[in-house]
C-alpha cells in the first residue's frame, strides 16, 4: 500500500460506501477509504448506524488515526460536534459538618457571671467552715 495522503487532524469530505454494525465506511479518494467506528459516530449510545448516514451520502469527517503498518484510516464524526460542557469540573460546595468549639471572648463574657457566682459561693462555704473550725 502507498503512504496516505492524509494527516491526523485533517477534516475531509467523503462518500459513504458501506454501513456495517460496527461502523461506516467512507471513500476519501479514488485509492483510499476510512472507517468511522460506531463509537466515533456520535456522542452517547447508538443502536442503528443507518440513522446517522445512508450509502452514497457525502459526509464531512475528521481523520483521527492512521495505522503506520496497515495504513488503515480511522475517521470521526463525533469530533466535529463538540459537547457544550466546560473543560474543567465544577467545584462542589461542601457543607461544614463538624461543629467548632465555643471559644473566644464572647463565650467567656457569657459564662463569666456564672463562674463568679460559683467562686463566691465556694469562698462563702470555705469561710463558714473556717470560722466553725476556729470556734
Amino acid at each position: 500500500m502507498l503512504k496516505s495522503s492524509f494527516k491526523i487532524g485533517d477534516i475531509v469530505e467523503g462518500e459513504v460506501t458501506g454501513i456495517q454494525h460496527y461502523g461506516i465506511f467512507v471513500k476519501l479518494s479514488d485509492k483510499e477509504q476510512g472507517l468511522i467506528h460506531i463509537s466515533e459516530c456520535d456522542h452517547g449510545y447508538i443502536t442503528h448506524l443507518d440513522q446517522i448516514a445512508k450509502v452514497g451520502e457525502r459526509l464531512k469527517v475528521q481523520v483521527i488515526d492512521i495505522d503506520e503498518y496497515t495504513h488503515k484510516i480511522s475517521l470521526s464524526l463525533r469530533t466535529l460536534h463538540p459537547l457544550n460542557v466546560p473543560p474543567f469540573p465544577a467545584k462542589l460546595k461542601r457543607k461544614k459538618y463538624r461543629s467548632l468549639p465555643k471559644i473566644g471572648f464572647s463565650s467567656i463574657r457569657k459564662i463569666m457571671p456564672h463562674w463568679i457566682k460559683e467562686g463566691l459561693h465556694s469562698v462563702e462555704i470555705d469561710e463558714a467552715n473556717l470560722f466553725k473550725k476556729k470556734k
